[in-house]
């Protein structure tokens, strides 16, 4: 192999997004309900688990998560007692669940032995990656063989039963103890924060402007946190399942598309109210020959399903954006509920289920689903975004649920009335901006128009994970799209958020002035003040600290992850990069390029750049011949 050829090779393998593994099912819609009542849904390696759930009325969700089968290849070591007589060997696993693990033995003696042994105890390490985030964790579990089989290639493999979950047997183990050091770190942190503002109050008159922002900064940051704890979702009515068509606009997903519409159809939810509808932006790769070979499978697959009727697409006949992707997927739904679903985003099973319960409240314009991310193991920075996310969803987002006013229902996943959008789709589709057509931050910009009228919620047992950018020049293009989004939405909603609820409206307009300041005052502290005041920021860097620590502790609190470290990091990265976008946000906020795919805005500007650069070279021409 060439070194060019090294380097191909070298930079793909980085490009690789590591995701999670679960078996595929041999039953392409595995999770839709039997109409003809021919199979279950409920997973008989999740049956063991029911007894634990038998009060609760969504047990069947439970019992089927348990028992889905991970790719894990790792080493297990088996010690097997029969007796007085211990033996112990070590072989590799082929996959893992909640409930059991099916391991690969290298002969026929270790099946006999696990066989007649009185009592057999794995030990292995959950890999990071390997299981949703919250499993990692060493293990040194009771099971019992439950089955083996061979392999037309001769390999002996063991089927292995856990005597208790490893759910049950991380909150044994190690949930609980981190639960309770992390809801005592939050607590000293907090009660820290409230001392520092303390002395903010007490030394208010020496320097107004700056002790006001660290007061407003501290009352909204202990706030958010304070109502995303109190948040609780709608417990789900399993009777509820009003009419759902899911819209799916693409341009330029090919990788991705195929997971996302199988996602968005097999949904745990009665066949003849959901219906999933495609919209490609007329892409240039080869993402409609994937759509259509994906609804052909299903076709096949799946035909006693009624695929045919409930699954279709439509190329826009030239690109026009996102907005009108959506827009021709409203008008051709048939249901009276729209859930927007990002092109690169798979749902959870039970996803719809859950995301339509707040809309029993007539009130209810539309709700938000929770995003996680789905290659969080490929690097730190796709780490550093999973906590972002986390708690931008189950924190931030939920504080705002409290008041029944979230101010942005993310594009990942969203539902919506159907009406509403169509009563305000014209003036989204032309939404213009200081003259500029607004080409991103579609989900603010309906966020807004159902705001004006409605209640808005999210739901955070409505999930999806979506992929987000693994390198750096990708993510930062992104970040500045977001905050100029944001910016100009920002303004938008300030008009009219001070009818919402008091606690609400003032949350608001503290969340708004708050990242808008932050580089006026991080430049204040970290140079004016040790440069012209020879004082070194202490407390302003230790709130830093105490900043990150509560970010890294709410994940450690809420998901149990190993990843609640990347909060410091996100929050250190955040001070030093991102913090900096803000200040030409507010001078590019108009701008309606995305940086991150040939957009026709996109490729206007490159266009004009081009045109920029030959004159720029014509005109250099022309000096060098007037001076010869």
């Amino acid at each position: 192999m060439s070194l060019k050829q090294k380097i191909v090779k070298k930079q793909k393998d980085e490009e690789q997004d590591i995701l999670l593994k679960p078996r595929k099912d041999r039953r392409l819609l595995s999770e839709v309900p039997d109409k003809e009542g021919i199979r279950t849904t409920i997973d008989r390696r999740g049956k063991k688990v029911l007894e634990d759930y038998e009060d609760d009325p969504n047990f069947f969700i439970k019992s089927k998560k348990a028992g889905i089968r991970y790719v894990m290849q790792t080493e297990v070591k088996v010690v097997c007692r029969s007796g007085k007589v211990r033996s112990s060997f070590t072989v590799r696993s082929l996959d893992v669940s909640t409930t059991g693990i099916l391991l690969e033995l290298k002969d026929e003696e270790q099946l006999n032995i696990i066989s007649k042994a009185d009592s057999v105890k794995l030990k292995f390490e959950v890999l990071p990656g390997a299981m949703p985030e919250g499993y990692e964790m060493k293990v040194n579990i009771s099971s019992k063989k439950v089955r083996n089989s061979v392999t037309p290639e001769g390999k002996i493999l063991c089927g292995m039963e856990f005597i208790e979950s490893l759910s049950q047997y991380s909150n044994r183990k190690k949930d609980r103890y981190i639960l309770v050091g992390s809801s005592l770190l939050l607590l000293f942190i907090s009660a820290f924060i409230i001392l520092m503002r303390a002395e903010s109050i007490i030394y208010f008159k020496f320097n107004k402007w700056m002790y006001l922002y660290s007061i407003i900064a501290a009352v909204f940051l202990l706030s958010r946190y304070l109502f995303g704890v109190l948040y609780k979702p709608l417990p789900m009515d399993v009777n509820y399942t009003p009419g759902v068509t899911i819209i799916i606009p693409c341009f330029n997903e090919e990788e991705w598309i195929e997971n996302t519409i199988l996602s968005c159809i097999n949904q745990d939810y009665p066949v003849d109210k959901l219906e999933v509808i495609v919209v490609d932006d007329r892409s240039n790769d080869n993402s409609v020959e994937q759509i259509k070979k994906t609804i052909d499978r299903l076709n096949k697959e799946a035909e006693r399903f009624d695929t045919q009727n409930r699954v279709k697409y439509f190329v826009q006949e030239e690109n026009l954006g996102k907005r009108d992707a959506l827009c021709r997927g409203v008008l051709e739904a048939k249901h009276d509920l729209v859930v927007f679903v990002d092109s690169d985003s798979f749902l959870d099973p039970f996803a719809i289920r859950n995301l339509v319960q707040p809309f029993k409240d007539p009130k209810m314009g539309g709700v938000s689903g929770r995003t996680d991310v789905a290659n969080t193991y490929t690097n730190a920075l796709t780490k550093m975004q999973s906590v972002r996310y986390y708690i931008a969803f189950r924190i931030m987002k939920a504080a705002e649920a409290y008041f029944d006013a979230v101010t942005c229902l993310s594009g990942p996943l969203s539902c919506y009335r159907k009406q509403i959008v169509i009563d305000n789709m014209e003036e989204w589709l032309n939404q213009r901006f200081l003259r500029q057509k607004a080409t991103f931050g579609d989900d603010r910009a309906m966020t807004n128009f159902v705001l004006k009228g409605y209640r808005t919620s999210y739901q955070d047992t409505a999930i999806c994970a979506t992929i987000v950018p693994n390198k750096y020049k990708v993510f930062l293009k992104q970040q500045m799209r977001w905050k100029r989004s944001w910016l100009r939405e920002s303004i938008i909603a300030g008009k009219f958020m001070w009818k919402k609820e008091p606690f609400m409206a003032a949350f608001f307009y503290m969340g708004v002035f708050v990242p808008i300041a932050a580089p006026v005052i991080v430049t204040y502290n970290l140079l004016y003040v040790p440069i012209v005041h020879r004082i070194f920021p202490t407390t302003f860097l230790v709130g830093l600290l105490m900043m990150a620590l509560m970010m890294s502790f709410a994940q450690m609190f809420f998901r149990r992850s190993t990843t609640w470290i990347f909060g410091m990091f996100f929050c250190i990265y955040y001070e030093a990069i991102l913090l900096w976008q803000m200040p030409i946000a507010w001078v590019t906020f108009w701008k309606s390029t995305w940086g991150t795919r040939m957009t026709p805005s996109d490729i206007e500007a490159e266009r004009k750049k081009q045109q920029r650069r030959i004159s720029n070279i014509l005109g250099k021409k022309g000096e060098n011949a007037y001076e010869n």
